[in-house]
């Protein structure tokens, strides 16, 4: 099936249909579908991946946005963005030594300046940009294109690690897998790219400390196993109403916002000297990033926001779908509404629902600065008793 296909799935589907695309000029627009039309006429996938990549990107909307993962083959190498740095968190056993070490240059170009080159293909804030990013510094076929010279068969990565040691690896650009294999679609930072959520909630009594809640995700296929967990939360801090609550939401990928109103309401009735904090990261998206603004414009000073910039900003455009791209097997993430957090505003894409609930936030600032850097269970343990110890004062 020609490639072409794909672009004209684009240009008839998602191009008409995304609000983001008003603010792009016609001749910028028509420039980058060129562009991809002359790539897919080459029968050049990867180059079309890219030219679709960068033109999807325009808006510099994250919901909007190329999912090349199915598409394409990568060396077997998981990198991930912990705080600003990119380290490898899965590979194959004989590079053991290396994993949890910083990515520090590719074929000799230093990884900053390879992102560099990436960020007009991937659509979003920084923060985004250094969630998604990391799977292009195993591709192949896109490092060529972002300055990375061949190293003919192989291409070799200096590792970093916590000691200060420099590692070598060379792979062999023959020996590829499948891109989703290291790279979940929805990107959660974890060393394990299958993983998934065990339960919608998990809770952590401290006594009269206060109480951890981890929500790990706000998407639930068979819509009955999130309204339960946020019911179930609610009720739980309804029966604390004094102490003080600490809630993760970090790599929450979003969701259904609405569905989380019960607990909002719940933390929202607390006494009124009750203190919240919230964990967040760059991998918190969407409706988990409205979930904290809605918590931010209800409870004000007693929350405490703790972590790293979130994976988006406060104005966006979401909802809309996805689209398969038939004959590349890419996977095209679009949109079709309106948000305003940061302002409060709507427009005639916002759906009525949503309109309802959209208040003016202005900022999501940190109150504390925090990157994960250990899943250490015990480290994590006295972190989260540390914060909510500073929240009673």
């Amino acid at each position: 099936m020609p490639m072409i296909q794909d672009l004209e799935q684009i240009e008839t589907t998602v191009l008409p249909t995304d609000p983001s695309f008003r603010s792009i000029g016609r001749a910028e627009l028509n420039r980058h579908i060129n562009q991809a039309r002359r790539t897919a006429l080459a029968d050049s996938k990867d180059d079309f991946l890219l030219s679709l990549m960068r033109l999807l990107a325009l808006p510099g909307n994250g919901h909007t946005r190329l999912i090349p993962n199915d598409a394409i083959s990568v060396l077997p190498l998981r990198f991930v963005s912990i705080g600003t740095t990119v380290r490898l968190l899965g590979a194959a056993s004989e590079f053991s030594e290396a994993i949890g070490g910083e990515v520090m240059s590719i074929n000799g170009v230093p990884v900053a300046e390879i992102e560099a080159a990436a960020a007009s293909f991937l659509a979003g804030t920084q923060q985004r940009r250094r969630v998604v990013g990391p799977i292009l510094l195993a591709w192949p076929g896109a490092l060529e294109r972002l300055g990375v010279p061949s190293g003919g068969a192989c291409i070799e990565y200096r590792i970093q690690t916590e000691t200060g040691r420099i590692i070598k690896l060379t792979l062999d650009t023959a020996k590829l897998v499948r891109g989703s294999r290291f790279y979940p679609r929805n990107e959660h930072g974890r060393a394990d790219a299958c993983w998934s959520p065990r339960s919608y909630l998990e809770v952590q009594d401290f006594g009269e400390t206060g109480l951890l809640m981890v929500l790990p995700s706000f998407f639930d296929a068979g819509e009955t196993a999130l309204p339960n967990a946020i019911s179930e939360a609610a009720d739980l801090v309804r029966s604390r109403p004094g102490i003080p609550l600490l809630v993760d939401v970090r790599g929450n990928p979003g969701g259904d916002f609405l569905q989380t109103i019960p607990l909002i309401d719940a933390i929202s009735a607390g006494e009124n000297h009750r203190r919240v904090g919230v964990l967040v990261d760059k991998f918190t998206f969407s409706a988990a990033i409205v979930f904290v603004a809605i918590l931010k414009h209800r409870l004000g000073e007693r929350l405490a926001i703790i972590g790293e910039e979130m994976g988006d900003g406060l104005t966006f455009f979401a909802e809309g779908g996805t689209l398969d791209l038939s004959s590349t097997g890419a996977v095209v993430r679009y949109s079709s509404a309106f948000h305003d957090w940061a302002g409060g505003r709507t427009d005639e894409t916002t759906p009525a629902a949503i309109a309802e609930m959209i208040v003016p936030v202005g900022t999501l600032k940190l109150n504390r600065v925090w990157v994960e850097n250990s899943n250490d269970a015990e480290t994590q343990f006295q972190f989260c008793r540390e914060v909510l110890e500073s929240l009673q004062s």
